[in-house]
């Protein structure tokens, strides 16, 4: 399956529907990590006729009122193609945000999962393929400012469910030294920001 992911920052490209459709007619899923306009993401997978998967970003409480026309990952396995999603919203807790959490609470999200994906990680090895996130792990492309650390508690994901990909946005990347790309035990690690072109197939 081909997948495109975006996160974080519009991009002019991604507003063309020549281009959408040059580009990435073969897309079977469209993938958001969050901070982006419920209006952005709509046209997108309207020119390109596939459906949306997304966590929301620290910036998106509008998605309270008016969310885009997807799937909600959070806290949730969805089944898509023989493949199968999850995801975890928000950022690290550093004002009053509403889609902002400490990472006890994290934590505790993290457990609170244990139900639907233990079983598919003992029967599988895997218990989920794609684990999308709006923040990066901690010490895995995050930054020492508060507002850009990572979760511990994705670790503790990525050490108990073994999912094959993790994707999160979150970390702008202008500067191309940037890592983007690494591996965790069996996860690979992907910061998404602001498109990246994902396959992968069924196991």
């Amino acid at each position: 399956m081909k997948i495109l992911c975006v996160s974080d920052t519009i991009m002019p490209q991604l507003e063309s529907a020549a281009n959408l459709r040059r580009r990435y007619h073969d897309v079977e899923l469209v993938l958001s990590c969050g901070d982006l306009s419920a209006a952005y993401l709509e046209f997108i997978v309207s020119v390109l006729n596939v459906p949306l998967f997304y966590v929301r970003g620290n910036h998106d409480e509008g998605y309270s009122q008016s969310p885009p026309g997807g799937e909600d990952l959070h806290q949730r396995v969805i089944k898509y193609n023989g493949l199968t999603f999850s995801g975890l919203e928000g950022s690290i807790r550093y004002n009053q945000g509403t889609i902002q959490y400490t990472e006890y609470q994290m934590n505790m999200m993290v457990i609170g999962m244990s139900g639907q994906l233990w079983y598919q990680r003992m029967t599988r090895g895997h218990g989920v393929d794609v684990f999308v996130t709006h923040s990066p792990a901690r010490g895995i492309h995050d930054q020492e400012d508060l507002p850009h650390q990572g979760f511990s508690a994705f670790l503790k994901f990525m050490q108990w469910y073994r999912p094959r990909y993790m994707l999160h946005g979150h970390v702008h990347t202008y500067d191309r030294r940037k890592t983007t790309r690494s591996e965790y035990h069996d996860t690979c690690i992907l910061n998404i920001n602001p498109v990246t072109v994902l396959e992968i197939d069924p196991l």
